[in-house]
């Protein structure tokens, strides 16, 4: 791989990155097991419902409010 495919490869990943957090959807990927914000345990059927997942609900409903 040449210096071009890995700034192509880059700028693919910064995009889908920015569209991703402009219309709110995660990347799909490992869930956490525990909240990032308050270190709750996070239920397993949300981890399996939403993959990528790093809020409890309780801290996700308040990011987004904030917002």
């Amino acid at each position: 791989m040449d210096v071009i495919d890995r700034a192509n490869d880059l700028s693919d990943w910064l995009l889908a990155k920015q569209l991703a957090a402009q219309t709110g959807h995660r990347p799909a990927g490992d869930s956490r097991a525990d909240c990032l914000e308050c270190g709750e345990p996070i239920p397993e059927a949300r981890r399996v419902a939403l993959p990528g997942v790093t809020l409890c609900v309780h801290c996700q409903t308040l990011m987004e409010k904030r917002r």
